[in-house]
């Protein structure tokens, strides 16, 4: 990755679509447009004002073809998202036009962007740090507005203020010690060690707030897992479609219908849940059932909640009974699903079974029971509605690394000072935090996690 070329690439997903955007990044970028773009008033495009839009046709510079009619807008730097000069081409959001404009761009003097680089390039020139980088990411791929609000608060700089605030009592804490060692003569070697112990505690209290959090990020960032279980023909795929509200899974009375695992998304209450229709658990003959049978036993162990669906028209069996010894410590709510048909099965004996979970009775044909479902999964997570606003909340596995490495290290700063060690083993341990939280910020990252974190935007952004 070269800083000095100029970068174009498509910024818009590729399909049928009234508009599609072709950006342009770099030094050239003015120039280059100049090159291809042709305006019916002969306007002269470098001699424009920044942050102007203009209408004309992208045409090849070698016989005059023209390419498409587009408005074009151009930004000079340092006003821009990468700190360079940017122009942003409007085509036609087709995938041949916006093929052949790009084309025409890399053409003339431009090379085609690698994933991420636009963001990396904003992250290189200082517009924004590492973590409001992967807020974009994030922004990009919220599920709920939930997680659109949090992704917002960190591209905002959110989580960036908060650990500057860290680092910078963590410094203070460091130039102490070292006017400390500097000074030895004025005996305040024990003010000092007093000060330092105040503020590590102080940091480590906020390290420790903000891990809390992480798990909640998680959730909210990934979705929380939930698989749908139970013998075949209770109901499972019946309950996604409702919960989907549409026709996701195939409902026939045939059990071992599902053979296959079925993935979707949906919103409860703010919270994504990545829901998961799965094969009916029993003993079967038949092949492909069976894979989908050993498949759904694989997914329990990632699962973050079990969905347990009994039959309200049917005797408690032994199928029934196999999924308590699958549960274990899991969290789950037991559904009684068919309560508008006559009712077989002992609710008692559900009760003692599933002693230790919350059991609900649910019609998904009559939609008895669904919102009383949803309450409870957003009170057993969240204790309700999440309220993102104005929360810095941990939703990247790479912060909470360093979060808790940070933590480690003072943690031994702590050791150090209660066995009365000098206080330059202090300094190691608190610089060896502040190093760790200047991963989260890019201040102390390397190329290679740099290139790891830029490789999962896509190429456009």
């Amino acid at each position: 990755m070269n800083l000095e070329d100029t970068i174009a690439a498509i910024s818009t997903p590729l399909g049928e679509g009234g508009i599609g955007i072709v950006r342009i990044s770099g030094r050239d970028s003015i120039k280059i447009a100049a090159k291809i773009f042709k305006s019916p008033t002969h306007k002269d495009i470098t001699k424009q004002k920044s942050h102007t839009i203009h209408y004309g046709k992208v045409i090849d510079p070698e016989n005059n073809k023209v390419i498409d009619e587009v408005l074009l807008m151009m930004m000079r730097a340092p006003r821009t998202y990468t700190r360079e000069d940017i122009v942003e081409i409007n085509c036609h959001g087709g995938i041949v036009p916006l093929k052949k404009v790009l084309e025409t761009v890399l053409k003339n003097g431009a090379r085609l962007a690698e994933p991420g680089e636009f963001t990396k390039r904003a992250f290189l020139n200082g517009r924004i740090d590492l973590s409001q980088a992967e807020a974009v990411i994030d922004l990009i791929r919220s599920k709920t507005e939930v997680g659109l609000d949090i992704g917002l608060n960190q591209l905002q700089g959110s989580l960036s203020g908060e650990i500057k605030e860290l680092d910078r009592e963590l410094l203070e804490v460091i130039a102490s010690i070292e006017a400390s060692i500097d000074f030895p003569e004025h005996d305040i070697e024990h003010i000092t060690v007093e000060k330092v112990r105040e503020k590590v505690e102080r940091v480590l209290d906020k390290i420790n707030e903000l891990l809390e959090t992480a798990d909640t990020g998680k959730i909210l960032k990934e979705g929380l897992k939930t698989i749908i279980v139970g013998k075949p023909n209770v109901g499972k795929s019946s309950l996604l479609n409702a919960l989907l509200r549409e026709q996701r899974a195939i409902v026939t009375d045939v059990p071992g219908t599902t053979r296959d695992i079925i993935e979707e998304y949906i919103n409860i209450k703010g919270i994504p849940l990545k829901i998961i229709d799965t094969a009916g658990i029993r003993e079967t003959e038949d092949m492909v059932e069976k894979i989908g049978v050993e498949r759904t036993k694989e997914l329990f162990r990632q699962a973050d909640l079990l969905l347990i669906v009994l039959d309200a028209s049917d005797r408690f069996t032994e199928e029934d009974e196999l999924l308590t010894k699958l549960v274990n410590d899991k969290k789950a709510i037991v559904l009684i699903n068919k309560t508008d048909l006559p009712q077989r099965l002992d609710e008692d004996v559900v009760r003692k079974t599933f002693s230790n979970k919350k059991i609900i009775k649910i019609s998904v044909k009559e939609n008895i029971g669904l919102d009383r479902l949803k309450e409870e999964i957003a009170e057993m997570f969240f204790k309700g509605k999440i309220e993102s606003r104005d929360l810095t909340i941990i939703t990247n596995l790479r912060h909470k690394e360093a979060l808790r490495n940070a933590k480690e290290s003072l943690e031994k700063a702590m050791e150090t000072i209660e066995l009365g060690m000098p206080l330059d083993c202090i300094a190691i341990d608190v610089t060896g935090a502040r190093n760790r939280l200047g991963e989260i910020t890019g201040d102390t990252v390397s190329e290679d996690v740099l290139d790891q974190i830029f490789t999962q935007f896509c190429i456009g952004k």
